[in-house]
């Protein structure tokens, strides 16, 4: 694991090609804040323009990203001439023009938000965090909700993030909060990779036969379940062909033929068994199993997060706590840490 600053362009990064595995960023905010640079992002004279310097600073971040590598962009937006510019919408637009894939919008509600003496709008309570991939990005949703969904039951989380504003007294103004890095970190950047092929280690998950005992339903199929001896093989059999051979969504749904004779035969027995119930099992409780291992029998390597706006270092602080490696970036290196 390794910790390494510059003092760069975030156009025009020092590092090699496919070096990369996340980028998670916030760069300057259009004509928010003079950081006395020649040539800085943020002081364009349009919106259009500081659109234009971000999606010219995103082909230099895919230059260096692997090709399982992804973007988490926080993008906030501006009032100018008593207008929102929308450059959130602007950025997004771009980017998919220029081969991004926009995987998630997320929006980050900022809790305890500064005071807002505006008398003719409602006060900003959020802003964005766009999800940026190529095509075979890594993503371990399976770890990431463990972690932060609701009771830590493992059900999806959702686009929506309460964060509270971090507040700072220093010289740097608009410190990034901790968890935006955290959170992103945990869904789309590796723990380990091969140091021979470049693959990521990703997570080997397999649904079980548990379910939420605390759900009456839940509770009455597995009891159905244990009295007429079905075995974990039907259970299999009805995750593997869901409920699109049930009733009246054969008629809307297909892809049971893909599963071989056998596995329907199982799946029809215990669906006779379950009557309805039977939906339960197609909600089972997932378990990590291990992960994956190409087969170079090489050494593995952390992966790696950069910040092409480093700021005070926020992001790379977290990524070494997380067990990756990081780089930082940013035109102004007095606020940042240079040593792990």
């Amino acid at each position: 694991m390794f910790r390494d600053v510059h003092k760069a362009d975030a156009r025009h990064l020092p590092l090699p090609d496919n070096h990369v595995d996340l980028v998670v960023t916030s760069p300057p905010y259009w004509r928010k804040r003079n950081y006395g640079f020649e040539g800085q992002i943020g002081q364009e004279k349009t919106s259009e323009e500081y659109v234009a310097t971000i999606i010219a600073a995103m082909a230099e971040w895919r230059r260096v990203l692997r090709p399982t590598g992804s973007v988490f962009l926080n993008i906030g937006d501006t009032y100018w001439q008593k207008s929102l510019q929308g450059i959130p919408s602007l950025v997004e637009a771009r980017a998919r023009k220029t081969g991004w894939i926009l995987r998630n919008r997320i929006i980050w509600v900022k809790k305890g938000g500064m005071p807002d003496p505006v008398q003719d709008r409602l006060a900003s309570r959020h802003e964005y965090i766009l999800h940026f991939a190529m095509n075979g990005y890594y993503y371990d949703l399976f770890g990431y909700s463990e972690l932060y969904s609701s009771g830590r039951k493992g059900a999806n989380p959702g686009d929506v993030w309460e964060i509270t504003p971090k507040r700072s007294l220093g010289k740097h103004l608009a410190p990034f909060p901790s968890e935006i890095a955290e959170r992103a970190i945990a869904l789309a950047c590796p723990q380990y990779l091969c140091t021979e092929c470049g693959k990521p280690r990703r997570r080997i998950v397999e649904r079980t036969m548990e379910l939420d005992s605390s759900r009456p339903q839940a509770r009455r199929a597995l009891e159905i379940a244990r009295e007429n001896n079905l075995t974990p093989e039907h259970i299999a059999a009805i995750q593997a062909t869901g409920i699109s051979d049930a009733g009246k969504a054969r008629l809307v749904q297909n892809g049971t033929d893909r599963n071989a004779e056998r596995v329907r035969k199982l799946a029809l027995e215990a669906k006779q068994v379950l009557g309805g119930y039977f939906r339960e099992f197609t909600f089972a409780k997932r378990r990590s199993v291990g992960w994956t291992d190409c087969g170079c029998e090489a050494p593995f390597m952390p992966g790696v997060v950069l910040d092409p706006f480093m700021g005070t270092g926020t992001t790379l602080d977290v990524a070494n706590r997380m067990g990756r490696s990081a780089i930082g970036v940013d035109l102004d290196l007095s606020q940042a840490k240079e040593t792990l």
